[in-house]
């Protein structure tokens, strides 16, 4: 669990359990996916990153267009996601995400899931594990902790929901 010291900082809570505190809720816009095709492994796709926002207890902004998500789906149905991009807090600091995990489920709903339509969130599995990359200040406990994603893909965007591990 993180608290706050007198000067704004984030820090650790001493205890033995993991838990799992709600960080922010990401709403990703994608464009269409780039179909690269057979790479020998798998089907490569590059979805394009378009924007968005975040909003959660300890911050809140936009997320910044430019960035995509390198998805790689492998002969076994699962999708290999590898995702970098660029959030920016409403107080203007940037926080660049690599956000790696897997996507699957049974090929009905992944069929579904590529043809834009809604299934429902608890019909696959969609985890992420990110890393955050941000300078000295406010933020900086993203550089030093351990996260988690839980994500649900809609018609036009990714919502992913971040937890730090305490």
């Amino acid at each position: 669990m993180l608290c706050r010291d007198g000067e704004g900082q984030f820090h650790r809570k001493k205890g033995t359990t993991i838990r799992f505190e709600h960080i922010f809720t990401a709403h990703i816009k994608v464009g269409k996916p780039i179909e690269i095709g057979d790479v020998g492994y798998g089907h490569r796709r590059v979805i394009p990153i378009l924007g968005g926002s975040f909003e959660g207890p300890l911050m809140r902004g936009k997320v910044l267009p430019g960035g995509a998500d390198y998805q790689l789906i492998r002969r076994d149905g699962v999708a290999e996601l590898l995702a970098h991009y660029v959030i920016e807090t409403d107080d203007g600091v940037p926080i660049y995400v690599v956000n790696k995990g897997y996507r699957h489920g049974s090929k009905e709903i992944i069929d579904k899931i590529f043809r834009g339509e809604d299934v429902p969130r608890d019909s696959y599995y969609f985890k992420t594990t990110p890393i955050f990359e941000v300078k000295s200040g406010r933020y900086d406990f993203l550089n030093k902790m351990v996260f988690v994603g839980e994500g649900i893909r809609k018609p036009t965007e990714v919502e992913i929901t971040f937890y730090q591990a305490g």
